[in-house]
């Protein structure tokens, strides 16, 4: 898990939570900079989401585990409407500020570490673009396999992502060429997150079209059933069990 120096994520929740703001600032390994939403969003009430998150909500059945659960504000909304929710994350202090807001189940843990000891899950969240956890092709069709084992004969994955190639930016055109002479995917980014004088490790985060994801699907005993699309490449697909 990661230690204080390193959890810039949790320090900027726990930052906001107490009143003192926060931010979070993405680096790429090709030196590209770029400011995130910071840690407002991470916080947002339903009635402050965007459209497709709201529209989301509605396929959530059963008991859910929210993967990369930030400050929890997908997990405390679906708690509040007396569903069974498990968030998990990297960051110790984010599953501290998530406590603290109220969420009943929450843990410190990675993707990689999701296992049987879980329990058995009807709903997998990914949103916030939390797609990009399973951070190459190869590392998604092992979790997909172990998530098939965790979940019910109607598990189902709601997860979002970006579609890389829906960009005009110069600077993220370059690094599509650059990661495909790596021997990478295209949009597989390799990230570091600052916040004051807190750095995570580098760590690798998945974008993928539409077509690319149904191809990581195939063999995992997962498909896509239907695609929530938000402008600026941004969608959601509600993946279910063939």
């Amino acid at each position: 898990m990661l230690k204080s120096h390193q959890d810039a994520h949790g320090h900027a929740f726990m930052d906001f939570l107490r009143g003192k703001g926060g931010y979070e600032i993405v680096e790429r390994d090709d030196g590209y900079f770029d400011i995130a939403g910071g840690p407002r969003l991470y916080f947002s009430e339903y009635k402050n989401w965007e459209k497709h998150e709201k529209m989301v909500m509605k396929y959530v059945r059963g008991k859910v585990l929210d993967i990369g659960c930030g400050a929890g504000r997908h997990a405390l909304y679906l708690q509040n409407k007396g569903f069974d929710v498990m968030g998990i994350d990297i960051s110790p202090l984010a599953i501290k500020v998530c406590k603290l807001r109220g969420l009943k189940k929450a843990k410190v843990l990675s993707i990689t570490q999701v296992n049987s000891k879980l329990g058995k899950f009807d709903t997998i969240l990914m949103l916030g673009n939390n797609f990009g956890l399973f951070a190459n092709p190869k590392r998604a069709k092992w979790l997909l396999r172990k998530f098939y084992k965790i979940t019910t004969d109607k598990g189902r994955i709601i997860a979002e992502t970006r579609d890389p190639y829906k960009t005009d930016n110069p600077d993220h055109i370059a690094y599509h060429k650059w990661n495909i002479k790596r021997g990478r995917m295209p949009g597989q980014v390799r990230i570091r997150i600052r916040y004051k004088k807190y750095v995570t490790p580098w760590f690798d985060y998945l974008f993928v079209s539409k077509e690319e994801m149904e191809e990581i699907l195939k063999g995992t005993g997962w498909k896509p059933v239907k695609f929530i699309d938000r402008r600026t490449g941004l969608y959601i697909a509600i993946i279910e069990k063939q």
